[in-house]
């Protein structure tokens, strides 16, 4: 879960870095508010889209298993872990 957090935070940060690495290639200051402020609003829809758009896309290629889950039991004497049948 924590991995899935991660991956959606650095879709949304992605933006800003891309804009940041523009400002430095362009030879300004990226730490000067007035190239921020027009642009922040943008930024932060661009980060948000491309967030839930990973988070549809993800669970539409996420691996499906089509069997029955059979719980882990106990099988002769041994644990036998949970699969799919």
């Amino acid at each position: 879960m924590l991995r899935s957090l991660i991956e959606e935070f650095l879709l949304f940060v992605l933006p800003f870095c891309a804009f940041a690495a523009y400002l430095v290639l362009r030879r300004r200051n990226p730490f000067d508010v007035e190239h921020w402020s027009p642009h922040l609003f943008r930024l932060s829809v661009l980060g948000l889209a491309l967030g839930i758009a990973f988070f549809f896309v993800a669970g539409w290629i996420a691996p499906r298993n089509r069997g029955a889950y059979e719980p882990p039991h106990m099988e002769n004497g041994e644990l036998v872990p949970g699969r799919f049948k």
